[in-house]
């Protein structure tokens, strides 16, 4: 664990923020159930905002600051934000000078993957809760190392794999326990977006004087600016993302682990695919790409195609979990069951229930279970271990596509116990002035 000294060194030399504090480093809950809830918003574009209108649509919810590194997404979401509340958030440029606060309960980090676990364990130490986007990190070791901080400091942290507050995703999920599919032995998920197949090729150029891309990158590696590398498709270059299996992966791998109750990880994990259909675009990621996870009694299988928009069951996208009785398919809108026909009696061997429809409320109840635990001080629905065990799974089929090999994944020691070559590629290598947080 980073000492005081360590922390409030790094902080200084990066950026030039100024000191946390360490009068900040609380354990405790400082919000007891009738107060207002202060909260903060570290990347203010898309979901970082989404996120942020949620809590402003709850009682008792003050956005008080507001941090990105674009002054117009600054100036935009000021002015969207005076819309919900009259007091004008104060903004940064560094999420450092925000942490330092000691009026903020909690943040919203609604920034790229490679920004979340600094972000996330810089605000586990200054004593903030925190609501961090999904995935929760861009490697298997932050992950980890995320997952200490939040430990080590008392925080509650909410990862935002909202399905697990969706009513018709637990209504599935009851369903399922209750027996009614049998023996599930299979489930199946896919992901077809046609923003898999990445953009139109671009030059690179100079920033936008109005963003700082310096810090933009963060610890990633330094790059020439590309709108392409910048907002929106950032995700599909793996310096900042994991492409459809992080952004996707994590929501979906989710729900099959959560279905099967699983609470450890797989006895191996293989993957293929490539770029085949997309070879002059923007892209790092696969295009095309399929992963199996071997369970011991069962598997998981995962399937994306970038640039199609259609797939099983007339779904671009879900899960499919096949058991002796039926399947049940499954995606944001709705819930389904297939039964099986049992040729032993000649007939169905289940009844086959009614679709089971989405409330569209799951977002607001998602951000409603965080701020009610944050008062009292109970896990989360998505509780970081949650979202670090459902990471390090999407990782690894990413990384089992990247190194060719089957990988078997070691928990208690976060090796590959198979390929020493692909336990390296589990921790990344952060660019000086950062540094890499010591748990």
């Amino acid at each position: 664990m980073p000492t005081r000294r360590r922390f409030i060194k790094t902080a200084s030399t990066v950026a030039g923020a100024s000191l946390i504090p360490g009068t900040l480093f609380s354990q405790q809950a400082k919000v007891s159930a009738n107060d207002k809830l202060i909260v903060g918003l570290i990347g203010c574009r898309d979901m970082g905002f989404a996120n942020a209108k949620d809590f402003l649509l709850e009682p008792g919810i003050e956005l008080a600051a507001l941090c990105d590194i674009d002054k117009k997404v600054l100036e935009d979401r000021i002015r969207d934000i005076m819309e919900f509340q009259d007091k004008k958030p104060d903004h940064y440029l560094d999420y450092r000078e925000l942490l330092e606060r000691n009026d903020i309960d909690a943040v919203i980090i609604g920034t790229p993957d490679h920004w979340h676990c600094l972000q996330t364990v810089h605000a586990c130490e200054a004593g903030k809760d925190v609501y961090v986007e999904k995935p929760l990190s861009n490697s298997v070791a932050e992950c980890n190392v995320m997952l200490k901080a939040a430990r080590k400091h008392n925080r509650v942290v909410q990862v935002g794999q909202q399905q697990r507050s969706g009513t018709h995703w637990k209504s599935a999920m009851d369903f399922i326990w209750t027996g009614n599919l049998g023996t599930v032995r299979r489930v199946n998920i896919w992901a077809n977006f046609g923003y898999g197949a990445g953009s139109v090729l671009l030059p690179d150029e100079p920033a936008p004087d109005w963003i700082d891309y310096d810090r933009w990158l963060g610890p990633a590696p330094e790059r020439p600016y590309n709108r392409n590398r910048y907002h929106g498709m950032w995700r599909m270059f793996w310096d900042y993302g994991g492409g459809l299996m992080t952004d996707w992966g994590v929501h979906l791998v989710d729900m099959a682990i959560w279905a099967m109750k699983e609470k450890g990880f797989p006895k191996s994990v293989v993957a293929s695919g490539g770029i085949f259909a997309h070879r002059d675009r923007a892209l790092e990621m696969a295009d095309t790409q399929n992963v199996i996870y071997d369970m011991g009694n069962y598997l998981i299988t995962w399937e994306h195609n970038g640039g199609v928009q259609v797939g099983p069951y007339d779904q671009l996208y879900g899960l499919a979990y096949v058991g002796t009785k039926g399947t049940l398919v499954i995606d944001r809108s709705r819930w389904r069951v297939f039964p099986e026909w049992d040729y032993d009696t000649d007939g169905w061997k289940l009844v086959k229930p009614e679709e089971v429809k989405s409330d569209d409320m799951t977002h607001r109840f998602h951000v409603r279970n965080f701020i009610e635990c944050v008062k009292t001080r109970k896990k989360p629905a998505a509780d970081i271990e949650i979202g670090q065990r459902v990471g390090i799974y999407a990782h690894l089929g990413n990384l089992a596509y990247k190194s060719g090999k089957k990988l078997v994944y070691d928990d208690k020691t976060a090796t590959i116990l198979n390929d020493p070559e692909a336990t390296a590629m589990l921790t990344p290598e952060y660019r000086d002035p950062y540094n890499f947080p010591d748990y």
